[in-house]
């Protein structure tokens, strides 16, 4: 559960994170790999495909973006072609985080959740 969410730093389960995060469908945290949108765009604010490949290894409902504070991440065209099906959920993180604390307690839910601007 996501319990907290401020510029920099977001609250699951108690732990505290100062990066990007990603939280699976299992429950399991890890950073998220921006490098890899980063080195193809110039920015991570871009969620490549190949990123978000290395995050689709958990079957999952509904995919859960917390684009920033400020909403700066975007999920590009391509990224959405590897989840078409799924239902898609893109807000500023806060917003995100409430939506992926309601939804994860009826579907499996894959969070992104950008914690900067």
């Amino acid at each position: 559960m996501v319990e907290k969410v401020e510029f920099g730093r977001i609250i699951i389960n108690g732990k505290e994170y100062h990066h990007d995060i990603i939280i699976y469908p299992s429950g399991k945290v890890e950073k998220r790999k921006k490098w890899l949108s980063k080195e193809k765009h110039g920015t991570s604010h871009k969620l490549d495909p190949e990123e978000l490949k290395e995050y689709l290894g958990e079957e999952f409902e509904v995919l859960v973006v917390g684009t920033g504070i400020y909403g700066m991440l975007s999920l590009l065209p391509e990224s959405r072609g590897l989840v078409k099906g799924k239902e898609i959920i893109e807000k500023p993180t806060p917003e995100a985080a409430k939506a992926f604390n309601e939804l994860r307690e009826k579907k499996k839910v894959l969070g992104i959740f950008h914690i900067t601007c």
